[in-house]
């Protein structure tokens, strides 16, 4: 009887079947939360901005300067789920709510706005489906299948979200099939109902739909020192919700590099969003390209460094998104590096202090940081995550 179950019974809300050694049929409760887990996070952060102008913060999950200066709750994270099991025609499910200002930075309520600090981040039925190595289906909403960082900030390298982060989509309402070719290859491929978030969102026109796809390597130990290295290569395609606009294309090419030194290991990302032809914009295309290194010094120590090349192309709103008061504009060129340090200390708990450096590189003319008044955005910020 795993803990779930007996957490529940304790509670009160199950109840558990008298002894006895009479043979009884089973609890049809008991079999149902057969397997089912409970996992999750509490995720805070301390944001220090140098100087006394408010830092732009326009990427995913900054806060658009409101975290500056502070102790801050970003979110709280709680999983319910069961895996697939081994055995033919396995069914299970998963959960994930978010609760706390960072889940208003969804943007995925299906009213078209976040203001109750609560979000469904993922919640979705998943079948198995025995051919051959058993196609993974996942129906619901589920994260996007492209991209080198995630949404869960302890699932990254650094605390901060990169830029190619930011201008990629993060969720999907749809059908999601994934498949283990080989040991070296796995694929996926889905429809969702839109580019964006919105859970059950839709395009005005009901036939259009969104297509994703992506292919993952893995070096085989054949390959010595790059032995478990990744690329992957994906994209998703499709309209945002009601919107008339031209497609929004996401494409993205990513690599985790080991090498010969011991617990230093590259990563390599790139990502591409193209609008398709709008009147009255020259620039259609954004691109981030992205430098990872990660060196595990010694079992605690961790230190990961990333850096950005931005061109910013027509994001069609979506800088406003991210922040009304970040004056992006097709073909400005910036930079970012973030350095990190992460210490484990105590377990379950991740703890790390990042220094953050956006500069604008002035190509466009004009300042584009602290709310178009300077070319620099600084930011030092401590992050504790507490893992369930």
């Amino acid at each position: 009887m795993n803990k779930w179950t007996l957490a529940l019974a304790a509670a009160g809300v199950v109840s558990l079947p008298a002894f006895s050694p009479a043979e009884e049929k089973p609890n049809q409760v008991l079999t149902a939360l057969s397997g089912t887990t409970i996992s999750g996070y509490v995720n805070t952060s301390a944001h220090w901005v140098p100087g006394s102008a408010p830092n732009t913060a326009a990427y995913s999950f900054g806060g658009s300067g409101s975290k500056r200066d502070g102790f801050n709750l970003d979110v709280v994270d709680l999983t319910i789920s069961k895996p697939l099991e081994e055995s033919a025609w396995s069914a299970g499910y998963k959960a994930e709510l978010w609760f706390g200002p960072d889940a208003n930075a969804l943007g995925n309520n299906s009213l078209g706005s976040n203001e109750s600090d609560f979000g469904v981040k993922q919640a979705y039925v998943e079948l198995g489906i025995p051919v051959g190595n058993t196609i993974d289906v996942k129906m619901g909403v589920w994260d996007t299948i492209i991209g080198y960082e995630v949404m869960n900030a302890g699932d990254n390298p650094n605390y901060t979200r990169s830029w190619g982060y930011t201008v990629e989509p993060t969720q999907h309402t749809g059908l999601l099939a994934s498949y283990k070719v080989v040991d070296w290859l796995s694929v996926s491929g889905g429809v969702a109902n839109t580019w964006d978030s919105r859970i059950n969102g839709r395009a005005p026109i009901e036939s259009v739909k969104s297509y994703l796809g992506s292919l993952t390597l893995t070096a085989p130990e054949s390959m010595g020192c790059l032995k478990g290295g990744t690329l992957t290569a994906g994209v998703v395609d499709g309209r945002t919700t009601g919107s008339t606009g031209p497609d929004r294309t996401s494409i993205y090419v990513g690599a985790t590099i080991p090498t010969p030194l011991k617990g230093l290991t590259a990563g390599l990302a790139w990502d591409h969003l193209n609008l398709a032809d709008k009147t009255g914009v020259s620039t259609h295309d954004t691109d981030v390209y992205g430098l990872y290194i990660n060196y595990k010094a010694t079992d605690k120590l961790t230190l990961n460094l990333r850096g950005e090349y931005i061109h910013w192309g027509d994001l069609a709103g979506l800088s406003d998104a991210a922040d009304p008061a970040a004056p992006f504009s097709p073909g400005d060129e910036f930079t970012e590096v973030t350095a990190t340090i992460d210490y484990a200390l105590w377990q379950n708990v991740i703890t790390r202090l990042e220094y953050r450096w956006d500069h604008d590189l002035g190509q466009n003319g004009g300042q584009h940081f602290g709310q178009g008044t300077r070319d620099n955005d600084h930011l030092v910020a401590l992050n504790v995550i507490y893992k369930f």
